[in-house]
């Protein structure tokens, strides 16, 4: 690469899947930068209809006709785009596959990643952030290496998380702060790297259907991370009176209540929710969806005759060997 080169004069490759990835793409495009060829992964049925659609990448770089890859082999024919297009950097979000030599030398990869490295290394570091109960997270820029996660750091922008903030809320908020990132990476490219140290690194596993289930043995502060690690989406999930549903807003708790039992709807409000005991202290939750329903307030559930106070949650939810719900 002609290390003259920088900002709006680089050839991008870039490779992305998801709608994160997408809204990356569409802001190089809309400010200007040169993005050469876009590479991502295979179309996979999505909707209510389950049809064969693009993925959210794919339908940017057809809506501003770029060039668009899906490769099979991302090392064979990758090395085949590179040689025709000629990029000067690769810059990858969320693309969802390791890159592997000689494909990951032919030129520098650059990485949006959604927390500060070294922590939360691996798949889902923003559910991992809630579920831990993090006040401070961020988006890292990093050159990748053939690890995962663990290459030289560019660039880190940092910021608070609340108490109640929710995975839509967050993912809003790395949308925000990586695109703001990624043009100052762009703009100042290139810039000096700092290893990370590997000593202080965590992974983000990712998401097993087991993890979306709330234990309420747990405290009331754990209950509520995990049930806003995936609001709105998928949604955590408990089991009442044999029913599977999901719940969503939860947020302020109070103090033990000590003649209730662990999982027990206390009381229902119409301006908090529904007040569960946990195994410490109890928490208000907004919302509850039942199977084939939309969400609706614990409130509205009561009137609906569909839940009433002294009802009780599962207190957790254990899994046979072949990974159905005991």
């Amino acid at each position: 690469m002609d290390s003259s080169k920088n900002g709006k004069d680089l050839r991008i490759l870039f490779l992305g899947t998801p709608e994160f990835a997408a809204i990356h793409l569409e802001f190089l495009l809309k400010n200007g930068y040169n993005v050469v060829a876009v590479i991502s992964q295979a179309d996979k049925p999505r909707g209510r209809g389950q049809k064969l659609l693009p993925t959210p990448v794919k339908e940017i770089a057809l809506k501003y006709n770029l060039p668009v890859f899906q490769p099979k082999n991302l090392t064979k024919e990758g090395m085949e785009i590179i040689e025709q297009f000629k990029p000067d950097i690769g810059i990858v979000v969320a693309y969802g596959r390791l890159l592997k030599k000689p494909f990951l030398d032919a030129i520098p990869f650059y990485n949006i990643h959604t927390s500060l490295l070294p922590k939360y290394r691996g798949a889902a570091p923003m559910q991992r952030c809630l579920e831990n109960g993090e006040n401070v997270t961020g988006v890292t820029i990093f050159k990748i290496s053939e690890g995962m996660d663990d290459g030289d750091i560019a660039l880190q922008s940092a910021f608070e998380v609340g108490e109640c903030e929710t995975l839509g809320e967050l993912y809003e908020k790395m949308t925000i702060y990586g695109t703001k990132l990624l043009d100052e990476f762009l703009k100042n490219y290139p810039v000096p790297l700092t290893p990370q140290d590997h000593s202080q690194a965590t992974y983000a596993s990712k998401i097993e259907k087991e993890d979306l289930y709330v234990d309420f043995s747990k405290s009331a502060e754990q209950v509520r991370n995990k049930i806003r690690s995936y609001d709105p989406v998928p949604g955590a999930k408990a089991v009442i009176n044999g029913v599977e549903v999901k719940l969503y807003g939860a947020c302020g708790t109070e103090k033990d209540i000590k003649t209730a039992e662990i999982g027990e709807i206390i009381n229902i409000s119409k301006e908090l929710g529904g007040l569960i005991k946990c195994g410490e202290n109890a928490l208000w939750v907004k919302c509850i969806q039942f199977p084939g329903k939309s969400r609706i307030t614990f409130a509205d559930a009561r009137n609906g005759g569909m839940i009433k106070e002294g009802m009780l949650f599962q207190r957790t939810v254990k899994f046979a060997k072949d990974g159905t719900r005991e």
